[in-house]
């Protein structure tokens, strides 16, 4: 028994010291959106010296003692640098993300500035253009789950559109980059991307997804969300907390976080201002199967079946340019 609890000791501290180099070998590598000569060379000696310990540790038990110290010692004082980076707002950004919308409420009248209204010719080839507008509570009718794939059905893309009666406004939770920076995974878990909510006029966000993104092509799914009286006044009361998240960024900034705060995580925690939101689950991780899950919880139309709603849903062939 003592051997048993002596083994799952070691083959838990061994995991750790896996996970805790190889976290602060990518942390120091990408650091503060800059992965200079010097980080990489650094980042390349702590995985180094972390892999020498974790032999020494397996092979050399009197040492081990030691080897946990120092390790632990190192890896407080990256975590501790890792934690002082700092988001910004004044980096230089790419042109479509270049502007933070922001808004003034007074009573039921919620002017948005800064509203993205893009005219493109490909991707990454468009003319800027922004607005305001002035929006009325009392008009907001309903809310559009907008879902957009291009890697599979577990991974999408969420954005949601508030509608207005004749007019919507779309929003989209996303990673600010700056200029000549690409899109990580990975270097979304490291303090690499601010978060940015992008408000904008529907023929941009959604024309941009069905039209001009080939590489790869992505494909749009447009669900409309049940919105009966008492539902109506949830959508007001997140309408609103975007509003307010909207203003905190543009005054304070924050980071994107691949798993804990992007484009589906941000919108569950915004729908916990309702009571009755839904609960959690690994489908809002997985958020390809957000709709599905919608679905399964009442929040859509279910007069047919998910897959019939599903190919109702797609818009790439009904959107014009």
């Amino acid at each position: 028994m003592k051997k048993i609890r002596w083994f799952v000791t070691v083959f838990f501290i061994f995991m750790w010291l896996i996970g805790s180099t190889a976290w602060a070998t990518l942390a120091i590598y990408y650091g503060d959106s800059n992965s200079s000569t010097v980080q990489l060379i650094v980042a390349g000696l702590v995985a180094f010296i972390g892999v020498v310990t974790m032999i020494i540790f397996l092979f050399v038990a009197s040492w081990r003692k030691y080897l946990l110290s120092f390790h632990s010692f190192i890896f407080l004082v990256i975590l501790l640098w890792w934690f002082n980076i700092q988001p910004s707002n004044t980096r230089e950004w790419q042109g479509d993300v270049n502007k933070l919308a922001y808004a003034e409420v007074n009573g039921d009248l919620v002017t948005v500035h800064n509203i993205r209204n893009f005219s493109y010719q490909s991707e990454f080839d468009y003319t800027p253009a922004y607005y305001k507008k002035t929006y009325d509570l009392k008009n907001l009718e309903g809310l559009d789950l907008f879902a957009v794939y291009w890697m599979g059905p577990a991974i999408a893309h969420i954005i949601m559109s508030f509608d207005f009666g004749d007019q919507h406004l779309a929003i989209s939770i996303e990673a600010r980059k700056e200029k000549g920076e690409g899109f990580s995974t990975i270097k979304g878990f490291f303090r690499q991307y601010e978060l940015i909510y992008i408000v904008a006029d529907e023929r941009d966000l959604i024309g941009l997804r069905t039209h001009y993104r080939n590489n790869p092509p992505e494909q749009v799914y447009r669900y409309r969300l049940k919105a009966n009286n008492v539902k109506k006044q949830g959508i007001k009361r997140l309408f609103m907390e975007y509003i307010n998240n909207i203003n905190a960024l543009h005054k304070t900034p924050t980071f994107y976080n691949t798993l804990l705060t992007n484009c589906t995580s941000v919108i569950w925690l915004n729908s916990r201002v309702n009571p009755g939101h839904l609960p959690f689950s690994w489908k809002i991780l997985m958020s390809g199967y957000v709709p599905e899950y919608l679905y399964e919880s009442g929040r859509l139309d279910q007069a047919l079946s998910f897959s019939e709603l599903k190919d109702q849903a797609y818009i790439n062939p009904l959107v014009e340019k």
